[in-house]
C-alpha cells in the first residue's frame, strides 16, 4: 500500500511537473520565453555594448545649432554669340549665380569650417545660423587639396560651437548623424553608422574619406558628421551616385585631418604639409604574389624618394610598412591619412618588415616643397606661393630641371613651366603626379598641359 501510494505521489509531482513546463513555454501570455519574439522598448534605439540605449535627440540638439547655411555669390562671363558676331570679344554678360551649401562653426568667436567647393569662385559669402540670423563671412583660407576651407564671421553673440573628436578612434559599425541643409532644407538630421574607414575614392586630392550610410544630398556638403555625443567627426563632403542624388553612401573628411588643415590656416595662413617620402602598393593576395612577397597586408615601398625623411631613415624598397606609430597600416588611403594630421618635422614611428624581420625606426616628416620626382629626364617640384599668385592658380608643379636629351634643344622654353596635368589627371603635386607617373610606362607617350613663363597654357606630348 506504501509504494502504491509512493507511485501516486511520483506521478501527481511529475503531470504537475509537465503541466508547469508547458505552460511556461507555449503560454503566449509569457513575453519573456514566448516562441514569437516581441521588439524592445527600446527598439530603434540600438543597444551599445555597455547595454545602456543610444539616444540620438541630446547629440542633434546640440549640432544644429553649430551647423550653418552657407551661400556663394559668384559672378561669371556669359557670351552671346551674335554680340560677339557683330562686336567680338566685347558681347559677353556678366551674370549672377548663387551656390548654396553648409559649414560648421567651431569656435564662439565665429570660425566656420566648409568645403573649398562650396566658397570655391566666390565674390560673396553669406553665413545664415540656425537661429536665422545672417551674417557676411570672409574667407581666411583654403585648401583645395582637401577641399576644406575656413571662414569668419563676427557676430554679435557668443555662438554654439561644435567639439573635435578624435576620427581615429572611430569604429566601423558606431552610429553617426549627418547635418546640414539639402535643397536648401535648413537644419536636417539623418543616421546612419560608419561604413568604412579609410576610403580611398582615387580622387587627385584627399585618399582618406570617412563612409557612412547616413543620407546626405546636394547642400550637405560642408555640414557634420557627428558621433551620437554630438561630437564632430568629419565633414560631410561628397556623395557617390551616377544621378547626383544620395543612393545609398556619402564621405566626409576625418575630424583629425580637418583640425589639422585648420590650425595651418590660422596659424601660418596656409597648409604645413608633410611626407614620408615613399611611393609602392598596397598588399593583397595579387600584389603579393607579383612582388614575391608573403605579406598581404600593408604597405610596399616600391620607391624612396630622395631627400625625404624615409631615405634619411634608412628605409629602402621592398620594405612593407606594418604600422605608423600605433596606427595599424594595410592601405596606402590609411598610410596618407595619418600623414595628412602631421605637419614637417614632426617625428613618427614606423613599423616595418625586411627579409622577414620586424623593425622599426623614426622618421622626421620633410615639407613637400623640398620633394622632387623625375619622369622621362623631366625632374618635377612643387610649386610656391608666389607661383600661385604670379599666375593666378592653385595647383601644379614645376619643371625643376630637363635631363632628357631629347628634350635638350626644348630646354629654354620648358624649364620652370609648370605642369597642370598629366594625362588628363590635376598635377595637385609631386606626391600625386608622381604615383600616376609610377603606373605608367617609361615608353608610353603622355599628354602634359602647361603654362609656360608667359602665362600661356599649351599641350605637348612627351
Amino acid at each position: 500500500m506504501k509504494r502504491l501510494s509512493s507511485l501516486f505521489l511520483v506521478s501527481l509531482l511529475s503531470g504537475a511537473t509537465t503541466l508547469g513546463a508547458y505552460k511556461l513555454f507555449f503560454d503566449g501570455n509569457n513575453n519573456r520565453n514566448s516562441i514569437v519574439t516581441t521588439a524592445p522598448n527600446n527598439y530603434g534605439r540600438t543597444v551599445g555594448l555597455a547595454g545602456e540605449a543610444v539616444d540620438f535627440i541630446a547629440a542633434a540638439e546640440s549640432a544644429v545649432h553649430t551647423v550653418v547655411h552657407v551661400k556663394n555669390v559668384s559672378v561669371r562671363t556669359v557670351s552671346n554669340p551674335i554680340m560677339q558676331f557683330f562686336y567680338g570679344s566685347q558681347g559677353g554678360q556678366q551674370q549672377e549665380q548663387i551656390g548654396t551649401g553648409s559649414g560648421v562653426i567651431i569656435s564662439e568667436d565665429g570660425y566656420i569650417v566648409t568645403n573649398n567647393h562650396v566658397i570655391k569662385d566666390a565674390t560673396e559669402l553669406e553665413v545664415t545660423l540656425n537661429n536665422n540670423k545672417a551674417y557676411k563671412a570672409r574667407l581666411i583660407g583654403t585648401d583645395s587639396k582637401m577641399d576644406i576651407a575656413l571662414l569668419k564671421i563676427d557676430a554679435d553673440e557668443k555662438l554654439p560651437y561644435s567639439t573635435f573628436a578624435d576620427s581615429d578612434q572611430v569604429k566601423v559599425g558606431e552610429w553617426v548623424l549627418a547635418v546640414g541643409n539639402p535643397y536648401n532644407l535648413t537644419s536636417t538630421v539623418t543616421a546612419g553608422i560608419v561604413s568604412a574607414k579609410a576610403r580611398n575614392l582615387d580622387t587627385n586630392g584627399i585618399q582618406s574619406f570617412i563612409q557612412t550610410d547616413a543620407a546626405v544630398n546636394p547642400g550637405n556638403s560642408g555640414g557634420a558628421l557627428v558621433n551620437t555625443r554630438g561630437e564632430l567627426v568629419g565633414i560631410n563632403t561628397m556623395i557617390s551616385s551616377q544621378t547626383g542624388s544620395y543612393v545609398g553612401y556619402s564621405f566626409a573628411v576625418p575630424s583629425n585631418i580637418t583640425k589639422k588643415i585648420i590650425e595651418d590656416l590660422m596659424e601660418f595662413g596656409n597648409v604645413q604639409r608633410g611626407i614620408l617620402g615613399v611611393e609602392g602598393s598596397e598588399l593583397n593576395s595579387r600584389a603579393s604574389k607579383e612582388l614575391g612577397v608573403d605579406d598581404t597586408e600593408g604597405f610596399y615601398i616600391g620607391k624612396v624618394t630622395k631627400n625625404s625623411g624615409a631615405e634619411k631613415a634608412g628605409l629602402q624598397k621592398g620594405d612593407i610598412i606594418k604600422k605608423l606609430d600605433n596606427q595599424k597600416i594595410n592601405s596606402f588611403s590609411e598610410l596618407t591619412g595619418y600623414i595628412s594630421t602631421k605637419r614637417p618635422n614632426d617625428k613618427i614611428q614606423v613599423t616595418f618588415i625586411r627579409d622577414g624581420e620586424t623593425k622599426s625606426v623614426p622618421v622626421v616628416l620633410v615639407k613637400n616643397d623640398v620633394v622632387s620626382t623625375e619622369f622621362k629626364g623631366i625632374e618635377l617640384e612643387n610649386i610656391e606661393a608666389s607661383d600661385k599668385k604670379k599666375f593666378r592658380i592653385d595647383y601644379g608643379v614645376r619643371i625643376k630641371e630637363i635631363n632628357n636629351e631629347n628634350l635638350k634643344p626644348y630646354y629654354n622654353q620648358l624649364k620652370g613651366n609648370i605642369i597642370l596635368s598629366v594625362d588628363n589627371v590635376k598635377a595637385s603635386d609631386v606626391e600625386t603626379i608622381s604615383r600616376f607617373l609610377n603606373k605608367k610606362d617609361e615608353n608610353q607617350s603622355v599628354s602634359i598641359q602647361m603654362i609656360n613663363q608667359m602665362g600661356q597654357i599649351i599641350q605637348i606630348i612627351i
